[in-house]
């Protein structure tokens, strides 16, 4: 950790490169309304996508507020769907277990795990705005005791080796290097640990990345990793994949509804549906065992 002065007060920042101060920036400023006002619905804030088929029968609604209502309801539920699927797949957790979640945004997952295990969790975000958003939150549900949230970085946490029953990143491994993000898993993760990732990939059987995957870099100051890459890494660091699944089909309808949402959509949906379609970029979950 290295200390910022600002004036007469020191706050410490994490360790970090150029870029990931860039990304910690953005972060720190943004207030997308794709964020904020799906999670306002009931205090879950997910910084992800949705899955599952949607209900649009809400855009045939006629007034104009209740149908802005009933489309943001309906996006929520996609993504609140999306972080319990990730969920499922943590492993047999008890209230006893501790479990990471790496790259943590305003902390929804970390709110979903404990609310279905019962486990304690250590939420990691660059971004200090977001860490303290999110532990006013787990103190306005009474779970603050449980759920902690931090302002560091995920490829260098701090946090005690061989603690923790599981750890994920949900829509957070474009934003680092592969091998030193699954070294600190592997490091954090107790022998039989189970990791578990959904992520954006490119395609690699297509070629290189696709026009639409460089826009999609550009749009979030991410780099998108192409889908070999993720494996390599993980056999480079005791991590071996048990589930893979390909959940690019599932995404689709979430991302076809978000485009007429017009008091959300944020210019990019049509790009994230050429992609998939094209067969460019793909939307995976992969979960993996720590040996």
């Amino acid at each position: 950790m290295t200390t910022s002065h600002t004036g007469t007060t020191s706050v410490s920042i994490p360790t970090q490169t150029t870029y990931q101060a860039r990304v910690a920036d953005y972060w720190n400023a943004e207030e997308n309304p794709v964020n904020l006002e799906l999670g306002q619905i009931d205090d879950l804030y997910h910084h992800h996508y949705g899955i599952g088929e949607a209900d649009r029968s809400v855009l045939e609604e006629q007034d104009p507020d209740l149908r802005r209502e009933r489309v943001t309801g309906e996006l929520h539920r996609l993504e609140h769907a999306q972080a319990e699927y990730l969920a499922s797949h943590l492993g047999g957790l008890t209230p006893d277990d501790r479990v990471f979640d790496a790259g943590c945004g305003r902390g929804g997952g970390s709110v979903v795990a404990h609310l279905r295990y019962g486990c304690h969790s250590d939420g990691v975000t660059i971004s200090a705005k977001q860490a303290g958003f999110a532990n006013e939150q787990a103190v306005k549900r009474g779970i603050d005791a449980k759920v902690r949230y931090h302002h560091r970085n995920m490829l260098d946490t701090g946090l005690a080796s061989g603690a923790y029953a599981a750890s994920w990143n949900n829509e957070s491994t474009m934003y680092v290097e592969l091998d030193l993000l699954f070294a600190e898993h592997a490091r954090l993760l107790r022998r039989g640990g189970r990791y578990v990732t959904i992520t954006g990939c490119y395609n690699d059987s297509y070629g290189q990345a696709s026009r639409e995957v460089s826009l999609i870099n550009a749009h979030y100051i991410c780099d998108i990793h192409p889908r070999s890459a993720y494996f390599r890494a993980m056999a480079r660091n005791r991590l071996v994949p048990v589930h893979v699944e390909d959940l690019t089909a599932a995404t689709i309808p979430y991302w076809e509804l978000r485009r007429e949402a017009e008091h959300l959509v944020t210019g990019i949906e049509d790009t994230f549906l050429d992609a998939y379609r094209n067969g460019s970029f793909q939307y995976l979950l992969i979960a993996a065992d720590r040996v």
